[in-house]
């Protein structure tokens, strides 16, 4: 008595991986681009929140530093880094100048990936 085998045939398993594979095609780059864009939006909330405790520390007074922001001491517990690259640090800068990010990304066209505070919605409290 012949036996009946069950299982797939290649041809089958074949066309399983190529809709997984056009699948993966669409979703990576979009998964890419988003992940870029949350990033950006929380380098730009560090920002808000540095240029607060900027605020905070020239109002009660104290020397605009690093010490005096950053710490137990200061304004914000633990010093921010930028969560694209968590290598590069912020600039402080003066009280005349926004804190900035040193991260860049080539397409200048994309405003998802920019890390910088937009001086308007900063200074109008928006």
């Amino acid at each position: 008595m012949k036996k009946m085998l069950k299982g797939f045939t290649l041809v089958e398993i074949m066309i399983v991986v190529a809709i997984i594979a056009i699948l993966a095609a669409v979703a990576i780059p979009n998964f890419i681009k988003y992940r870029r864009s949350s990033q950006a939006t929380a380098c730009v909330s560090n920002l808000k929140q540095i240029q607060a405790a900027k605020e905070q520390c020239l109002m009660a007074g104290k020397e605009l530093n690093s010490a005096n922001l950053f710490g137990d001491a200061g304004y914000i517990k633990v010093e921010p880094k930028c969560p694209a690259q968590m290598t590069v640090s912020y600039t402080i800068g003066d009280a005349t100048t926004d804190p900035s990010c040193s991260y860049s990304q080539t397409d200048a066209s994309d405003t998802s990936t920019w890390h910088s505070l937009n001086r308007a919605a900063t200074s109008t409290g928006t």
